[in-house]
C-alpha cells in the first residue's frame, strides 16, 4: 500500500544520488535571570537555615537548664528485669521520720553447674565459706544435670568474696535489694516482716508478710509514689523506752508473756505498741505448730491475745450508770453478800462492809457492788453500750493480724453473764480494744478510732458515747483509786495518773481455770485531770514475793510496771511534770468540768 507523500521515507538506493540531510531547526538563547531576584532567594534561603539552627540550639540549652535544676537521683534499677519485677519498696518511717524499715542493696548468690570446671571442689568450697550446707548433696545437685540452682538470697561482702575466690565461673552473683529493720526487733510486731516474691538474676520482689508491711504492700511497693515513705504513729524514742521497762518488769515478775499499748487519747494513735516475747524482723522465725500459741513470739499479745480483763471493766457499769441517770458518784450501793445471780453467788475479794458508794465501789473494786448496777441497767442496755465501745468486734487497727483477732462474747446472756461482764469475767478481748474504749469514755466520751498511722489533721470526733461530764466524773473516779485504792503504786510524781486494776483467772485448756495462773492488767490515763494518752498494761502469770509472801494481783505487778513506763515516757512526750498541783485543783477542774 503507498504512504501519502508527507509519511514517505526517502531511501537512497543509488549511492551517487545524495540525500539531503535533515537541518534541525536553531535553539532559542537562554533567557538570564534578573541578578536582584537570585540574591533575594539566596538570601531567605539563608535566613531560614539560620533559624533552624537558633531554634535547635534553644531547644539543648532549655533542656540541659531543666536537667541542672532538677534534683540529682540514681535511675531506677527495678525496671531493667526483663520479668516486669519491681524491686524498688518505700521506707517505713516514725512519727518523727526516723527509718523504721528502709531497703539497701544486697548480692544473691546462684550456680549455673554446666559451666562449672570443677563441680566437686566448688561444693567442697561453698561448704568451707557456708557451714550450713552439705559438701556432698551439693556435689550431687552440681552433676545432676540441672543448669541452675538458687543457693543463697542474700549473703555479706565477706562471703562474696570468699566465693569468687573460689575462682568457679558457675558461682554467679547477682544484685538485688534487701529490706533491712535497722533497730532489730524494736516494734517487730508493728512491723511484721517481709520475704522476697518473685525473682531472677536481676532483681527481686519484695513481699509484707505480717503487720502494716503486709496492710500495705501494694502501697509500698507502688512506683507512683516514688519512694514516699510511710509514717506511722509510733514514736522511736517513747517505743524503746516502753519496751525496756516492759522487758524488765516481766523478768522481775517471772510472768511468760506482756504487752503495752500506749494510745493518744484523743487521736486514737498509737504511739506505742509492744508484745513479749518478740523476734527479729531481719531474720523472722517460722510459726510455732505445737504447744501454746501464746508462746509463739509471733504472736502479737497487744492485738491478738483475747483474754478477760477482769476488773478493768468496772469503769464501764458505772460509767453507763451515771449516763442513764439511774446513779451519781455519791449514790450508795448495797455490797452486802450473799448476792446470788441464777443460784451463782457473787464474792468481793475483801468484805466491804454492807454499802458503798459508786465511787467508792470502783475505789474497792467491788464485784458486788457493780452486779448490782449492772443488773440495774439490764443486759440489753449493757451489751448494747459495750459494742457502742467497740467490744463486739475485731479492732480496725491497719495491722493484718487485727480482724481475726475477735473479742469472745457469750453467746446467752442471762443475769449472770450481766453480772460477771460487768467485773469483767465471761468476756474477753484484747488490751488493744480496752485501750480504744478507755480512750473514748475517758477522752471526752465520743468514740475513738485507733489507727497506727499518723494523722495530718485531727479526725473529726466519733459517736458520742457519754456525756462530758460522765467522763469527767469517771477519771475523777479512776484517780481516786490510783491515790487511796488498788493502784496506789502507779503514782508517779509530777503527773496523776488514773486508773484501773484488773486480775483474772487464766483459762486452761482442758476446761475451767487456773488456781494459780492469772492475767493481770492495768489500764489507766494521764495526766488524769486532761488525759492525753492512755496505757494498757498487762502480764501473762506474773508472780513477785512482796511483803513476806507470793503476789499475784495486779496492784503488785502491773501497776508498778506501768508506773515506771508513766515515768520513763512522761518527759518524751513533752509532758511537763505539775509538782505543785494539789487535790484542790483537781476537785476545782472536775467540778467546773461537770458543772457542779
Amino acid at each position: 500500500m503507498r504512504l501519502p507523500f508527507s509519511r514517505r521515507r526517502v531511501v537512497a538506493t543509488d549511492p551517487f544520488v545524495p540525500v539531503t540531510p535533515t537541518v534541525a531547526p536553531p535553539r532559542s538563547a537562554p533567557v538570564r535571570e534578573n541578578p536582584e531576584k537570585t540574591r533575594r532567594r539566596a538570601e531567605r534561603r539563608i535566613k531560614f537555615t539560620a533559624i533552624c539552627f537558633v531554634f535547635g540550639f534553644s531547644v539543648i540549652g532549655a533542656k540541659m537548664g531543666a536537667i541542672s535544676a532538677s534534683e540529682a537521683h540514681e535511675p531506677a534499677t527495678g525496671g531493667l528485669a526483663g520479668a516486669g519485677i519491681v524491686s524498688e519498696r518505700a521506707d517505713i518511717t516514725d512519727r518523727e521520720g526516723r527509718v523504721l524499715a528502709t531497703n539497701v542493696s544486697a548480692t544473691a548468690l546462684y550456680a549455673q553447674p554446666h559451666k562449672m570446671v570443677d563441680p566437686a571442689a566448688a561444693a567442697e568450697g561453698l561448704a568451707s565459706v557456708f557451714p550450713g550446707m552439705d559438701a556432698e548433696t551439693w556435689a550431687r545437685r552440681f552433676t545432676s544435670g540441672s543448669k541452675f540452682y538458687w543457693l543463697k538470697g542474700n549473703i555479706s561482702p565477706e562471703q562474696q568474696q570468699a566465693v569468687f575466690d573460689l575462682g568457679e565461673p558457675g558461682l554467679l552473683f547477682g544484685r538485688r535489694e534487701m529490706r533491712v529493720y535497722p533497730n532489730g526487733p524494736l516494734a517487730a510486731h508493728v512491723l511484721g516482716g517481709a520475704r522476697y516474691g518473685e525473682q531472677d538474676v536481676r532483681a527481686a520482689e519484695i513481699r509484707g508478710v505480717a503487720g502494716v508491711e503486709a496492710v500495705f504492700d501494694e502501697y509500698l511497693g507502688d512506683p507512683a509514689r516514688e519512694g514516699a515513705p510511710l509514717r506511722l504513729s509510733l514514736d522511736l524514742s517513747v517505743q524503746t523506752a516502753v519496751e525496756r521497762v516492759l522487758a524488765s518488769g516481766m523478768d522481775l515478775m517471772g510472768a511468760k508473756g506482756a504487752a503495752a499499748i500506749l494510745m493518744d487519747a484523743r487521736t486514737g494513735e498509737i504511739v506505742s505498741m509492744a508484745s513479749l516475747p518478740d523476734f527479729d524482723p531481719n531474720d523472722r522465725p517460722q510459726i510455732l505448730v505445737e504447744g501454746d500459741r501464746g508462746d509463739d513470739p509471733l504472736f502479737n499479745r497487744a492485738v491478738q491475745g483475747v483474754y478477760e480483763l477482769g476488773s478493768t471493766f468496772k469503769i464501764f457499769a458505772v460509767a453507763q450508770s451515771l449516763e442513764l441517770g439511774l446513779t451519781n458518784a455519791a449514790t450508795m450501793i448495797d455490797t452486802s453478800g450473799p448476792l446470788r445471780v441464777n443460784r451463782f453467788p457473787i464474792r468481793d475479794f475483801h468484805d466491804y462492809g454492807p454499802r458503798l458508794s459508786v465511787t467508792d465501789v470502783i475505789v474497792e473494786s467491788s464485784n458486788r457492788g457493780t452486779a448490782r448496777m449492772a443488773l440495774d441497767i439490764g443486759a440489753a442496755r449493757q451489751q448494747a453500750f459495750l459494742e457502742s465501745l467497740g467490744f463486739f468486734a475485731p479492732t480496725p487497727v491497719e495491722l493484718t493480724e487485727a480482724p481475726g483477732a475477735k473479742p469472745i462474747v457469750p453467746t446467752r446472756w442471762p443475769d449472770i453473764t450481766t453480772a460477771t461482764v460487768s467485773y469483767g469475767h465471761g468476756l474477753s478481748a484484747s488490751p488493744l480494744h480496752l485501750a480504744t474504749a478507755y480512750a473514748s469514755l475517758l477522752g471526752g466520751g465520743t468514740r475513738v478510732t485507733p489507727t497506727i498511722l499518723a494523722r495530718e489533721t485531727p479526725p473529726e470526733p466519733g459517736p458520742r458515747i457519754v456525756a462530758p461530764r460522765v467522763s469527767a466524773e469517771a477519771r475523777h473516779m479512776l484517780r481516786q483509786v490510783v491515790t487511796r485504792g488498788t493502784a496506789s503504786l502507779a503514782e508517779v510524781e509530777g503527773y496523776r495518773v488514773g486508773g484501773k486494776t484488773g486480775t483474772a483467772d487464766k483459762p486452761s485448756p482442758t476446761g475451767g481455770y487456773y488456781n494459780d495462773k492469772v492475767i493481770t492488767t492495768f489500764a489507766g490515763v494521764f495526766p488524769a485531770q486532761d488525759p492525753a494518752y492512755v496505757l494498757v498494761v498487762t502480764l501473762d502469770e506474773p508472780e513477785i514475793e512482796a511483803a513476806g509472801e507470793a503476789r499475784r494481783t495486779a496492784g503488785w505487778t502491773a501497776v508498778p510496771v506501768a508506773a515506771e513506763i508513766v515515768r520513763r515516757i512522761a518527759p518524751l512526750l513533752g509532758l511537763r511534770p505539775d509538782f505543785d498541783a494539789g487535790s484542790e485543783a483537781f476537785g476545782a477542774y472536775l467540778a467546773s468540768a461537770t458543772g457542779q
